[in-house]
């Protein structure tokens, strides 16, 4: 995951943008994503009425999600056209464009940080991770949600190194990412870490209308597999969650 390779920023604006012309970047069933701002809300450990930013926060979904739970919420995304989107889907959310390697917020000045399937659509995290350390209040907490490689699924459909892999609905920023990995590089940059996992959140959509069709079998298979214990290392997503020093 990690290399010296930048974001090619330019490709992931151009990419998202043409999904929020679509209106389909939503890919979650509705009940799971409010079990997902659940685990999130929980693995934060934020108090109600502080201050969160939602980044990568695509249309504002979670950023939404996140004010109505009774958080001071303001999404960033890199897309002004999923900002744009945003803004008429949920007119009560704040939302504003943004670098997120580049934050517009002063230092020390955020009590959470989420990363909504973010870290994976950078070759090298590093900066991420040091931007969202600069931003946060000495004590604050983030929380990343990104697909696991070492679930077969997602090697399969989304690894480079998989024969079946398919570049259909991705940047060529993104890779599904190895725990420890992530792990490193948010301990490099001065935060206290944990991981957890997740199954069991069923797509609606995704971009490879072959893949789209297979939507139920690997739903009901997710659901049925990976709920087991010892199946928790192989779980479709990863949830990386640290407090800054």
């Amino acid at each position: 995951m990690v290399s010296a390779k930048p974001q090619n920023k330019e490709k992931e604006i151009a990419f998202f943008n043409a999904h929020a012309e679509n209106d389909e970047y939503d890919v979650f069933q509705p009940e799971s994503n409010e079990r997902l701002i659940a685990t999130i809300i929980r693995l934060g450990g934020w108090a109600r009425g502080t201050r969160i930013a939602d980044i990568g926060c695509g249309s504002g979904v979670f950023t939404e999600r996140l004010r109505r739970a009774g958080y001071s919420a303001i999404g960033v995304d890199i897309s002004s056209k999923l900002i744009e989107l945003g803004r008429i889907k949920h007119p009560e959310a704040e939302l504003v464009q943004g670098d997120a390697e580049n934050l517009p917020f002063e230092s020390k000045s955020l009590d959470g940080v989420l990363l909504n399937n973010l870290v994976h659509h950078f070759p090298d995290p590093s900066l991420l991770a040091a931007e969202v350390h600069r931003v946060l209040k000495p004590g604050g907490r983030f929380v990343a949600v990104d697909p696991n490689r070492l679930n077969p699924f997602m090697w399969l459909y989304r690894d480079r190194a998989s024969p079946f892999y398919s570049p259909v609905g991705v940047t060529e920023n993104e890779r599904p990412v190895l725990a420890r990995q992530v792990t490193g590089v948010f301990r490099a940059e001065g935060f206290r870490v944990q991981t957890n996992y997740l199954a069991g959140l069923s797509y609606r959509y995704v971009a490879s209308r072959n893949a789209r069709a297979l939507l139920p079998i690997y739903n009901l298979i997710d659901n049925a597999v990976f709920r087991f214990p010892f199946m928790n290392p192989l779980r479709p997503f990863v949830l990386t969650s640290g407090e800054a020093e």
